[in-house]
């Protein structure tokens, strides 16, 4: 067995590395730091990956791994099809290779060349980021392009070291290992991934991601099939791929088909990373980088708007809250309106402040039309929204409570994300919700408050994940915690999904005997008769000091 926590401080330390030599080249902060970041490490992770298949495959065939390279009687063609899930390396691509070249004069050239053979593989095709217009980007680009010209040999040959000195072991710590990948995925975009105010920029922590996911797969029994599953602010896919691994019960690859759309370029490349990292490149195609409200990709018939938006099985979100999309607005609104996608409206563009748009009302609308009959969800909102009595709020939870479909609610400490101070609740819904019931938590006291960075956060401990979803997957009514309502208890409670508002009024009451009743009594006649005494001799004070008050005129 492989040492995980050698492994994980060996790969945290090539990321230190790869982050210290952008410092030097100057590209602390910019956009290009973390393209050459994640790209480097992608290459890093694919070359290692390609040379532990291609040893195991020249063990089971009998032949030396210089002559399948060499496609020796077409043995590297039987290779690509052993694994065709995986991206394709030509012998020139490897880091074996580009080590004979380290010290040429124009090193630099050498390595972002083998980038971009690599991209230009047809073989490595699906690997590509489609955008909702069809245009594809490429896997990787040439990155010593983002410094100096007079600095790129000595910036790619730092790299080069970084990244040829140790291999990663996948044995047994990288098989099926999804708790390793994801906090190695975290550790590497911890500095890039932040929010900016901007669409889906925002991360949804691990922990919260885990708890949305179980519950989602205990809603009700995960049956031996492929579920496919959908999210249209997927930003950097926490929330995707571990819905994507709880229905896997561990393994992927067998239960969960990923479809995604997301409007940020830096986002949507994060996803394609997480996904080859856990193995999820049969999913890469439907990776789309669009705007999911003007333009949604997904279609019951791939390519085919004629054929319908597509229908999931799950649904997860966490998106934008708050947004200027006044430009898209209006073309949202006649594109879409014959449809009953946006049903309950869509928010009109204020005079001032256009950066406040609630742009969650419509992926909230966008995802109940997109779930299948019996399709599940989970939402990120602001909790405002459980509350809030204006127009779209309010028609909304009308809809989904009226239908049946809430199965719960649960609001969340505040300053759960780190990037966000806005206190969130996560909504569950079931289309094939019967029983009538709704399970309202209230998990906002939980958590430990902290600073992460220069912001403040809350941290969920173990015990307090379980208990949120032991909680909620039990339906167990919990004093000042939990409580379960029907429908139309709801509905007299004006619509309101907070679960407070339910909690019953607990008055305390103690057994006195006469003699203690009439000395608590007494007690407070004194008390009283104090204060008014006090308040007397105030008044009195106060008046005095106004009658010796006297109008100077030289004043």
């Amino acid at each position: 067995m492989a040492d995980i926590s050698k492994l994980e401080n060996d790969i945290k330390l090539i990321i230190d590395e790869l982050k210290g030599i952008c410092q030097t080249a100057g590209l602390t902060g910019s956009a290009a730091e973390e393209v050459v970041i994640t790209s480097t490490f992608l290459y890093k992770f694919l070359n290692d990956k390609f040379m532990w298949n291609l040893a195991n495959f020249c063990k089971e065939i009998g032949m030396k791994q210089e002559d399948v390279l060499n496609n020796v009687g077409d043995s590297m063609d039987a290779f690509y099809d052993t694994y065709a899930s995986d991206v394709a390396f030509a012998r020139e691509d490897t880091i074996t290779y580009l080590a004979t070249k380290v010290n040429a004069d124009r090193f630099y050239s050498a390595f972002d060349d083998v980038l971009e053979h690599i991209s230009n593989n047809p073989r490595n095709e699906d690997f590509s980021i489609e955008t909702a217009d069809g245009e594809k980007k490429p896997l990787f680009t040439r990155i010593t392009e983002n410094v100096e010209s007079s600095k790129r040999n000595n910036f790619a040959k730092s790299i080069f070291a970084s990244i040829a000195r140790t291999k990663f072991d996948f044995g047994e710590a990288f098989e099926n290992n999804f708790d390793f990948y994801s906090t190695i995925f975290e550790y590497l975009i911890k500095d890039y991934n932040v929010a900016s105010g901007t669409y889906a920029e925002y991360f949804t922590p691990q922990s919260i991601s885990a708890i949305i996911a179980k519950i989602l797969v205990e809603m009700s029994p995960v049956k031996d099939t492929i579920y496919d599953i959908y999210d249209p602010a997927a930003g950097s896919g926490s929330l995707i791929l571990h819905l994507a691994h709880a229905l896997g019960n561990g393994s992927f690859g067998n239960k969960a088909r990923v479809y995604t759309q997301d409007i940020s370029q830096k986002s949507t490349r994060f996803l394609r990373l997480n996904m080859m990292l856990n193995g999820l490149t049969e999913s890469l195609d439907n990776i789309i980088e669009g705007d999911s409200m003007l333009s949604p990709a997904h279609y019951e018939k791939k390519g085919d708007p004629n054929s319908g938006l597509k229908h999931f099985s799950y649904v997860t979100a966490n998106p934008p809250f708050k947004m200027d999309f006044s430009s898209t607005r209006d073309l949202i609104d006649s594109k879409w309106e014959a449809t009953s996608r946006f049903f309950a409206g869509i928010p009109k563009i204020p005079n001032a402040k256009k950066d406040s748009m609630a742009i969650y009302l419509l992926f909230i609308q966008h995802i109940l039309y997109s779930l299948k009959d019996d399709g599940k969800a989970a939402i990120v909102v602001p909790t405002g929204f459980i509350t809030a009595q204006s127009a779209i709020e309010k028609k909304i939870r009308q809809k989904i409570t009226d239908e049946g479909w809430l199965k719960g609610v649960i609001s969340m400490p505040s300053n759960i994300f780190a990037n966000t101070g806005t206190n969130v609740s996560v909504l569950f819904i079931d289309k094939s919700n019967t029983d009538g019931n709704v399970m309202l938590v209230d998990a906002s006291k939980l958590g430990t408050k902290g600073k992460s960075g220069k912001n403040q956060r809350t941290v969920l401990s173990p015990k307090e994940i379980a208990k949120i979803e032991d909680t909620f997957i039990n339906r167990e009514v919990v004093d000042d915690f939990s409580v379960m309502v029907s429908t139309d208890e709801i509905k007299e409670k004006n619509y309101s999904w907070s679960a407070g508002q339910y909690f019953d009024v607990k008055i305390e009451y103690v057994e006195l005997t006469p003699e203690e009743f009439e000395a608590k009594m007494t007690s407070y006649k004194e008390t009283l008769n104090e204060l008014f005494a006090e308040g007397k001799s105030l008044e009195d004070e106060i008046k005095k000091q106004l009658e010796e008050l006297e109008y100077d005129k030289n004043s």
